[in-house]
């Protein structure tokens, strides 16, 4: 699938929902199928700064696309990371460094967040976009 067409199955998943309580409880499901990132990968280097909670985050180059691992402290934090993982992992760098990330606003995440949690999806999303461009900046 493109990364298009995932973002477009988690905005139809969210409009499932009737209220921003029952989002939480889906995005904190949805972190316990996070796929973990290895204890010894939890290093400062790993460690996406800008957020409030711990958040580790590693990308692998595998054959020409890239697959995210990471973790967090928080179960909802734990919940954003799975969401953006789950969008932009198993994807070519170049198809990460042009998606856009409209879909968090269409379902409303960012707005729904403490300004410091909205801080940290915002520097999440750059550290994927991040490991995209050194990625592509290896061919």
């Amino acid at each position: 699938m493109t990364i298009k067409e995932i973002q477009n199955d988690i905005i139809d998943e969210f409009s499932m929902f009737d209220d921003w309580m029952q989002r939480y409880e889906y995005i904190i499901e949805l972190g316990k199928n996070l796929p973990l990132i290895k204890e010894e990968a939890k290093t400062d280097e790993n460690l996406i700064k800008g957020c409030q909670s711990k958040v580790w985050l590693q990308g692998e180059q595998k054959e020409d696309k890239i697959v995210f691992t990471a973790d967090s402290d928080a179960i909802l934090t734990k919940g954003i990371i799975a969401i953006l993982i789950r969008a932009f992992s198993n994807q070519k760098a170049i198809d990460i460094l042009n998606a856009d990330t409209d879909f968090i606003d269409e379902i409303g995440l960012k707005e729904h967040l403490s300004p410091t949690r909205a801080n940290g999806l915002v520097s999440m999303i750059k550290n994927i976009k991040m490991y995209a461009l050194a990625f592509d900046a290896k061919k």
